[in-house]
């Protein structure tokens, strides 16, 4: 949006290279040759003093050896129009792994990043169906989560599809809280189950009076409004301490 661009050095070489990086996922998704794998983050249930969910987070590993960071694929994914497969291909590898924990007799919940686009698109609601009846997956193992942001673009269209998701039972959480732009008066309107606390927040949290003050606010508010409340990014033992006497 500016009458002149000035040129700088390594602009060609940046854009070529994101080109590469996107025919490479492209590939990576059809071949699923073990490039592209999850991980999974421990969830720790206070109530209960064990992990009964887990998040998924995927990871990449191109052929070269290189791994690329999960913020520039996924964003290059969302700007090429290829998350939409990419999110299928995570969505069955994670129902997949529920099952076979399942059949191992270890019931975890597993929650999956979804963007807005992937909410948008009308195949996603009966893709998921499909794959959960594939592997045996109840739909309460499944939670949706999506970003302040994601929730925000296209609201209507998206709480319309978040609310057929909860009505088969998948769990939806709000990730990120309190650094995007949601309202009081937005939150009571959306159909979620789970608030997340940002990680900056959490992580200086023994050491910050005021992410203190923020987080036991949100936790009060967010129980009172029926929510669980997740706090991500604990790294100290005095953290998680005063994570355990706000409940």
């Amino acid at each position: 949006h500016e009458n002149i661009h000035h040129y700088r050095e390594g602009e060609d070489e940046e854009h070529l290279e994101s080109l590469l990086i996107i025919d490479e996922l492209k590939q990576a998704i059809a071949d699923d040759d073990g490039q592209l794998f999850m991980t999974y983050q421990p969830k720790l249930n206070f109530a209960t003093q064990k992990v009964d969910k887990v998040e998924s987070l995927i990871r990449w590993q191109r052929k070269n050896g290189r791994w690329v960071s999960p913020e520039l694929f996924i964003d290059l994914a969302e700007q090429s129009g290829l998350i939409v497969e990419l999110t299928e291909w995570v969505i069955d590898t994670v129902v997949k792994q529920v099952g076979q924990w399942q059949h191992a007799g270890l019931f975890m919940q597993a929650a999956i990043n979804v963007s807005a686009q992937d909410i948008a698109y009308p195949g996603f609601h009966a893709n998921l169906l499909k794959v959960l009846k594939s592997y045996s997956v109840a739909p309460a193992l499944i939670t949706i989560e999506l970003t302040e942001r994601d929730m925000i673009e296209n609201e209507e269209k998206g709480i319309q599809a978040l609310n057929k998701l909860k009505a088969i039972g998948v769990k939806i959480s709000l990730d990120d809280y309190g650094v995007g732009q949601t309202s009081l008066g937005r939150l009571k309107m959306l159909p979620i189950d789970e608030l997340k606390l940002d990680k900056c927040f959490i992580l200086k949290l023994d050491e910050s009076e005021k992410d203190q003050f923020i987080v036991k606010s949100t936790i009060t508010l967010g129980h009172q409004l029926g929510f669980s409340v997740v706090a991500e990014g604990v790294e100290t033992q005095k953290s998680l301490e005063i994570l355990q006497d706000l409940k």
